[in-house]
């Protein structure tokens, strides 16, 4: 094992569509509860793909700080400063409590797409007998845009808020990878831990994939068609997927040194043991096996440990038929039958939050030694061979692993290791 200061996460924090705060979370994967659903935060109904993963009863007025905030955040930004908020009150951080000047924020985030109303009216600004006139945008279509309507769109922002409020003065930065962000995100933390350059680090990842431009490109995409049945439409690794499902949400993990964690006197959830990432994109597009594999592997050699440590995977599976069949020659290759579960099978595909609340759910299933179902597995596709988790099981073993990847290429992977 490697004598580097070791990483402990501390605390963390969820607002997910099967709940916001880890309880009501957990709650909802031990009990194989969706959250897919029919589409609510704006009219779908002339969109082929009606249904995803929302958050619901949010109410950003609860969580977020100071409330004029809001004016200039987006729903990712509120989503993320919520989730945030929830892990830093449970590992005991609250303004002027930490050293600022020790303290940072790495953050993973999506492009933050605005919602139509927030531009219709500048676009109406430039119509020429219902042409749109591009020489009419700079001059006219400012006139109807909120003078500080960017702030609510950089994905920069929820890293900023959150070390605003809470006085994070040190390292500050934001990883905009689509999916394996947060896990970059996670992975950058740890190191400016280990390079000694902070003693805390609040990481994490927030999406949001179903908005109204979003949906749109959605549905042009390998995305689940199953409008009748939105709880059953996303099956990672089943023979009967049809595609992904999309939604939305963030979550958050307070990073200390194990000396820093002992020091302020406060419980160890988990150790961040090592992190892998690696690329390659296949000539008909998506991540390669051989990617996939290395980051598995780099995960494992940076946390000192072999495949037999691993009592559970939190796969990407992206529901899929390529992607899964990939994902899963990976996992077999380099881990045999491991358990293999898929939080996503809950809630969708979250962007730049998926890898992170599936890092929560990793952390919560080693305190609680077990390992949760996916859900919607019925009938094994032959062409992935891995040992899915269709019904709660124990978790006997000190790791686990949770892996994500991108349509581009990018493969990452975290590896946990349980408190004792």
């Amino acid at each position: 094992m490697s004598t580097r200061e070791q990483v402990v996460v501390t605390g963390i924090g969820v607002v997910s569509p099967i709940g916001i705060g880890v309880d009501g979370f957990w709650e909802s994967l031990t009990s194989a509860r969706s959250g897919v659903r029919t589409l609510s935060l704006f009219d779908p109904s002339l969109l082929p793909v009606r249904f995803g993963g929302e958050v619901v009863d949010f109410e950003a007025k609860k969580y977020v700080r100071p409330r004029k905030s809001l004016k200039v955040m987006s729903r990712d930004i509120q989503l993320a400063f919520s989730a945030a908020d929830q892990a830093l009150i449970q590992a005991k951080i609250e303004p002027g409590t930490v050293d600022g000047e020790r303290f940072g924020v790495v953050f993973g985030s999506d492009l933050i797409q605005p919602d139509p109303e927030e531009t219709a009216s500048a676009y109406r600004a430039c119509l020429t007998d219902a042409d749109f006139d591009f020489g009419r945008w700079g001059a006219e279509s400012q006139r109807e845009i909120y003078p500080l309507w960017m702030l609510k769109h950089l994905p920069n922002m929820p890293a900023c808020h959150i070390g605003i409020y809470f006085d994070a003065r040190g390292p500050n930065n934001t990883i905009t990878l689509g999916e394996v962000s947060s896990i970059s995100a996670a992975a950058e933390a740890a190191r400016v831990i280990e390079r000694g350059l902070a003693d805390v680090m609040l990481t994490g990842g927030t999406g949001t994939r179903v908005k109204p431009t979003q949906m749109v490109r959605n549905a042009v995409a390998e995305a689940s068609r199953q409008n009748d049945d939105p709880a059953g439409a996303a099956r990672p690794f089943d023979v009967e997927r049809d595609g992904e499902v999309f939604g939305e949400g963030a979550a958050s993990a307070v990073l200390e040194s194990r000396t820093a964690a002992q020091r302020r006197g406060v419980p160890i959830l988990a150790c961040c043991a090592g992190f892998g990432n690696a690329f390659g994109r296949s000539a008909d597009g998506g991540v390669t096996q051989q990617a996939v594999e290395n980051s598995i592997l780099a995960a494992l050699r940076d946390a000192g440990l072999t495949p037999s440590d691993v009592g559970a995977v939190f796969a990407f599976g992206r529901s899929t038929r390529a992607a899964d069949q990939v994902e899963a020659a990976a996992i077999r290759a380099t881990l045999g039958d491991v358990p293999v579960t898929v939080p996503k099978s809950y809630f969708g595909n979250l962007g730049s939050g998926g890898a992170a609340v599936d890092f929560v759910a990793a952390v919560l299933a080693l305190q609680h030694r077990q390992i949760p179902p996916t859900l919607n597995y019925r009938s094994p596709d032959p062409t992935c061979p891995v040992n899915v988790v269709a019904r709660t099981q124990p978790l006997d073993k000190p790791a686990a692993l949770v892996l994500a990847q991108t349509p581009m290429g990018q493969a990452a992977a975290v590896c946990l290791t349980a408190t004792s």
